[in-house]
């Protein structure tokens, strides 16, 4: 295909395919923690970042990183004081940072309107080189941290009780969790930006609950439905003219309703056994 021939497209596709890679482990395992806000709390708190590193004209990314590790830190000190009522931790932060963004963008009116506006919507087509490397770097980090800890990890996701009277260190574990969840948040928001990051990492995961059974093939189903919907998407902005995450997370939509169609006429045709 034509597309194929052009740097950034092939850039876009390999970002987009790591995107897909990391992005459902990490949602697999929100959605289970009962954690689907998250990811859009972390992606306001990265925002918040985003701002005060132009607002301090200080290194965006550098600025977003240390911001994204503090509410990080703030999101579990929080779920831990409020153990029974933990969403509010996702409600409370996700204002919080929003709130912060938006104040600081205000106050900085020297022109980043554009750069502001790259990391709400993101733009994949335009990945650099050295965000890739930085994709490269966290998919690695990702993968190695859910291959390592696995049996922690899901231990602790299924029931926190049994895992901190195992023995397991339950708050620092889950601290790293949430931090490594924020960090590869923040390196993909300036590609697919922070209005739909939480949708490629929870679409992903969803679907893949809903069509098989089993925790790992769970994990592998949304890898796949992840590469798969990342190609098509991009393809079909490509040819359509259309903004790329936008339309990814459309493909992922319409993936997930023809999913559920099958399943629910799959269980009306299955025959009750005597």
């Amino acid at each position: 295909m034509e597309m194929f021939h052009f740097g950034f497209m092939q850039r876009a596709l390999l970002g987009g395919g790591l995107i897909a890679l990391v992005a459902p482990v990490l949602g697999m395992y929100l959605i289970l923690r009962r954690q689907s806000l998250m990811a859009d709390t972390l992606s306001h708190i990265s925002l918040a970042g985003v701002a005060l590193g132009l607002t301090l004209h200080a290194n965006v990314n550098l600025v977003t990183i240390i911001v994204i590790v503090i509410g990080s830190i703030g999101i579990e000190y929080m779920r831990n004081s409020y153990k029974t009522y933990s969403e509010l931790s996702v409600a409370i932060l996700m204002a919080a940072g929003l709130s912060l963004a938006l104040v600081l963008m205000s106050l900085n009116q020297g022109g980043s309107t554009t750069n502001v506006q790259q990391y709400l919507f993101g733009s994949i087509i335009t990945i650099s080189q050295q965000q890739l490397n930085f994709l490269i770097v966290i998919c690695i980090i990702v993968l190695l941290f859910s291959v390592i800890l696995h049996r922690p990890m899901y231990v602790l996701t299924f029931d926190e009780d049994t895992a901190f009277t195992s023995g397991l260190s339950t708050k620092w574990l889950s601290l790293a969790f949430s931090i490594l969840t924020g960090l590869t948040i923040s390196i993909m928001m300036p590609i697919i930006g922070a209005l739909l990051v939480s949708a490629l990492m929870v679409l992903p995961a969803a679907i893949a609950m809903r069509l098989v059974k089993g925790f790992k093939l769970a994990i592998f189903v949304s890898m796949i439905i992840g590469l798969v919907s990342m190609f098509l998407g991009l393809t079909s902005s490509y040819s359509l003219g259309t903004p790329p995450g936008a339309t990814i997370t459309l493909v992922l939509i319409i993936i997930m309703a023809i999913s559920m169609f099958f399943k629910t006429i799959v269980n009306k045709l299955r025959v009750p056994r005597a």
